[in-house]
């Protein structure tokens, strides 16, 4: 359905306009549904991605500067975010010993259980969005995005 019919528009949109209506309505579809996926389990797409920043440190801990470079959502308030996954006990934080005003923070057992649950969950939702696009087309629309976005 073209973006004109869903947003019921008389006026006619210039592409530019398209494009953006476009990009931020498929935006909120996405992230509707991913976020009925993370419900049950008592979770944000923000503390997700935290989650998932921290996997990626492969045991290591890392600080909150890096966790908020590292965000999708640059304006999350990580500090909020590590406090909430905190109280569910799925990362720990704790005070450098060589830095004392640095904090650092590191995914538990519990957090990594938890990730790899969603993980098939998560590629289903990924894959079927994909799912009508050719490789080629899947190649072309993220060339196109980050070139969209690279300005």
């Amino acid at each position: 359905m073209k973006i004109e019919d869903i947003l019921k528009s008389t006026v006619p949109m210039d592409n530019s306009k398209k494009i953006i209506m476009n990009i931020m309505y498929t935006q909120n579809i996405i992230a509707e549904s991913f976020n009925e996926i993370l419900k049950p389990f008592d979770i944000s797409s923000e503390q997700f991605n935290v989650l998932r920043i921290l996997r990626g440190q492969k045991g290591n801990p890392t600080n909150m500067f890096v966790i908020q470079e590292r965000m999708l959502a640059k304006t999350s308030n990580t500090t909020r975010l590590v406090d909430k996954l905190l109280l569910k006990e799925l990362v720990t934080r704790e005070v450098c010993p060589d830095n004392r005003r640095k904090i650092e923070v590191t995914i538990t057992l519990k957090g990594l259980a938890l990730l790899n649950e969603l993980e098939p969950k998560v590629k289903l939702h990924e894959e079927s969005y994909s799912q009508k696009l050719s490789e080629e087309e899947q190649l072309q629309l993220n060339e196109l995005l980050e070139k969209f976005r690279n300005q």
